[in-house]
């Protein structure tokens, strides 16, 4: 389908992880804040671009976005949430209700658009194939922090075969604009991960023989910052959960535009 018809599917109420869908178009991840703190949330971003890698910005209160036309950030993406204080507040597949005059939104690059680069060249995506929302973890890695924000770098794992690691990593490198490289490869317990069967957020996948986990910086790691910094009022996606926009992936390739 469309980006159009998937947003359309969103906007009626249809909430599903959204890695497979529409394929070849630029998914994003979402994080709206009170204006008195979209300063902290950009610097941070630009102090940890490999996580946080802006792709738009809103005018305070404006739900749009330049990714997509017509597109509405309260009610486009399949699923949101609510934070005060650092607090889960609610999950909810319209957040029109929540959504107030001074909240600027940033559009965040997404790991889900570079799987379509990965597929294109024969590399399996299990998750993909069983069905099952990317693994993501928190890490013992520290961002940089920026005014009010601080916390640590989460990352999204795929288990890749180990012949076509050097692949995944030349492959998602020429993609700097959606987490580019893999921030690490193999033994999880260098970043802090205990259990690669129990993801922080997400789901786990099955590997098979030959396997190697692969991580990349995730732009779930404001919602981390969010945790730990506390701000007053957040709205961001559920991980997994993105805005699918009109861009395509081969956008954010370098030297493939």
């Amino acid at each position: 389908m469309t980006p159009a018809q998937a947003r359309a599917r969103f906007r009626a109420g249809v909430s599903a992880p959204t890695s497979g869908w529409a394929a070849g178009y630029t998914q994003t991840n979402l994080i709206a804040v009170r204006r008195d703190w979209a300063y902290d949330v950009l610097m941070f971003c630009q102090r940890n671009e490999q996580p946080c890698p802006v792709l738009d910005v809103s005018e305070p209160g404006d739900p749009s976005t330049k990714l997509a036309a017509g597109a509405d950030l309260r009610s486009d993406l399949p699923r949101y949430r609510i934070w005060e204080n650092g607090e889960l507040r609610a999950e909810v597949t319209d957040a029109t209700p929540y959504w107030s005059d001074d909240l600027v939104a940033f559009s965040i690059g997404c790991s889900f658009t570079f799987e379509t680069a990965l597929a294109a060249e024969g590399i399996p995506l299990r998750h993909v194939e069983q069905g099952r929302n990317v693994a993501m973890y928190t890490t013992t890695r520290k961002c940089r922090p920026a005014g009010r924000l601080h916390g640590p770098m989460v990352v999204s794992m795929r288990y890749i075969p180990a012949g076509r690691v050097d692949d995944a990593i030349r492959i998602t490198a020429e993609m700097p604009a959606v987490h580019g490289a893999p921030v690490h490869v193999g033994d999880p317990g260098a970043l802090g991960i205990s259990d690669l069967g129990k993801p922080d957020f997400g789901e786990p996948a099955r590997p098979e023989p030959g396997d190697v986990p692969v991580f990349w910086a995730c732009g779930v790691t404001p919602q981390a910052a969010l945790m730990a910094s506390k701000p007053p009022f957040a709205i961001t996606h559920a991980p997994g959960h993105m805005l699918i926009t009109d861009r395509r992936d081969d956008e954010y390739r370098v030297g493939r535009q």
